[in-house]
């Protein structure tokens, strides 16, 4: 027999290689440890990114902290300095012209007030927007009014005058058998305004001013009368200032 038609002793197997072909001409697939490879460079972003962020946190809380302490060291400074007392607030004179409900519980009534605004501090303008002032009696309230906002200069006392009235305003039947009941009212006066304070050439921003006034009683006078308001204790009024840093109430 020839040796071209001798049959192949040892026959050709098909093995897998790694990074190439196989013998059956099919093109070699990744590995899985390449795969991984490949994933590697994207989740090793993620520690720095979080490093990054931590931070820019700490950093931010820094400012925040090193930001509150210098206010702290100059309100300090201001206190110590300026010796600051806040406005104060007094009902001078009240005389309340009318009150009278109708068969309706229609409210007019006509009120007019002076309240003494005194400035004790010796370096310090306040200049005040106008006041808007309500008054109310047994926590009904009977009236409204303004009064002209003005420059009240250092260690002063300036008396502001208003009428505070009720045109035909509707009362529910219980705020109406309330005022029914009395002829001589208690009275609570309210004043709010923003004011800005002066020291210098120094000028804050506006700062909210409320007082609020009671211990007073008075009862309708006639059209013609002057008589003050009396008062059962002292109608001194209480002050309260808001500030802009988080809504301080001092």
């Amino acid at each position: 027999m020839e040796a071209s038609k001798r049959p192949n002793a040892n026959p050709p197997v098909a093995v897998k290689v790694n990074g190439g072909g196989n013998a059956s001409g099919e093109r070699p697939t990744s590995s899985p440890i390449k795969a991984q490879q490949h994933g590697l460079p994207h989740r090793s972003l993620a520690p720095p990114l979080r490093r990054r962020q931590r931070c820019c946190c700490c950093l931010s809380l820094t400012l925040l902290v090193g930001l509150v302490f210098l206010a702290a060291i100059a309100a300090g400074v201001f206190y110590v300095c300026y010796r600051p007392e806040r406005p104060s607030f007094s009902v001078s004179s009240l005389r309340l012209a009318a009150l009278n409900l109708s068969d309706a519980d229609l409210l007019t009534s006509s009120l007019d007030l002076s309240v003494t605004a005194r400035n004790r501090n010796q370096n310090l303008v306040f200049l005040y927007d106008d006041f808007t002032v309500s008054a109310s009696s047994d926590g009904v309230a009977i009236g409204e009014g303004t009064i002209q906002g003005f420059a009240q200069g250092s260690d002063t006392a300036t008396v502001l005058k208003a009428t505070v009235l009720s045109t035909g305003r509707s009362l529910d039947p219980t705020e109406a058998s309330r005022l029914r009941k009395t002829k001589l009212y208690p009275l609570e006066i309210g004043l709010y305004t923003e004011a800005s304070i002066k020291i210098g050439g120094f000028k804050s921003k506006r700062i909210g001013v409320r007082a609020s006034c009671d211990g007073i009683e008075a009862a309708v006078t006639e059209a013609n009368a002057t008589a003050a308001a009396t008062t059962t204790g002292s109608a001194r009024c209480k002050v309260k200032l808001r500030l802009d840093i988080w809504n301080w109430t001092i």
